[in-house]
């Protein structure tokens, strides 16, 4: 029974990691145990490949929503996180298959964007993709050089939310799991992540910008 129990609350746990909204209800005490482990019962089952009983789903349940307390319990003493939180509009984003033909046109795109005028560029080489997320006023600039290679997608409207974060942020974990969550929460699609050692951007819609602005202040202010 005790092997039983514990592969169905690894269960439990993976169906609920499917779903930030329930991760968030289970942390805000906002959702009743018994009628969550009725709602995942089935998926649980079915992870599990047999019947389990409500009571094991109720304590897995309840362990877990534990266990998500202490991981979004951050930590940091008396000190406040100091940080900068500032909004770009009108940021241009495309993402494009690799191809070494634009990697090399990227000296153009750096020798003529000037981020310390104000403004914003962010280029990502992954293994398959290229992300450019630039200031729309360059949007005719990089369909140019885009022109021959296989776009995958292009939004524009878009806005860059940046945080800034200043002496203590290394110190402290999991703050960009828990400001994602939280965006996720609030039913904000967020477009593309850039982080470097101090800095946080999220590259979001415009119509969702207000509320995401206002998301991270909270977040930053009242539960760090």
């Amino acid at each position: 029974m005790s092997r039983m129990a514990g592969s169905a609350a690894s269960c439990v746990k993976d169906v609920i990691n499917r779903s930030p909204f329930i991760s968030e209800m289970l942390i805000q005490e906002v959702i009743s145990f018994s009628n969550l482990a009725q709602f995942i019962k089935p998926k649980v089952e079915q992870l599990y490949g047999g019947e389990v009983s409500s009571a094991s789903i109720v304590m897995a349940i309840r362990r877990y929503a534990q266990d998500l307390k202490k991981q979004t319990s951050i930590s940091n003493g008396d000190r406040k996180i100091d940080y900068e939180l500032s909004m770009k509009t009108s940021i241009y984003d495309v993402n494009i298959a690799r191809s070494n033909s634009f990697i090399s046109r990227l000296p153009a795109l750096y020798n003529v964007v000037h981020p310390e005028n104000g403004d914003f560029l962010n280029v990502s080489i992954g293994e398959h993709e290229i992300v450019v997320t630039v200031s729309d006023k360059y949007k005719n600039l990089i369909d140019e050089i885009v022109k021959k290679e296989k776009v995958i997608a292009r939004e524009r409207d878009m806005v860059a939310l940046t945080i800034v974060f200043k002496d203590n942020f290394l110190e402290t974990p999991g703050i960009t799991y828990l400001a994602t969550r939280k965006l996720a929460w609030e039913n904000i699609n967020i477009y593309e992540i850039v982080s470097t050692l101090n800095v946080l951007t999220f590259i979001i819609k415009r119509q969702d910008s207000i509320r995401a602005y206002g998301v991270l202040q909270t977040f930053l202010d009242e539960e760090l």
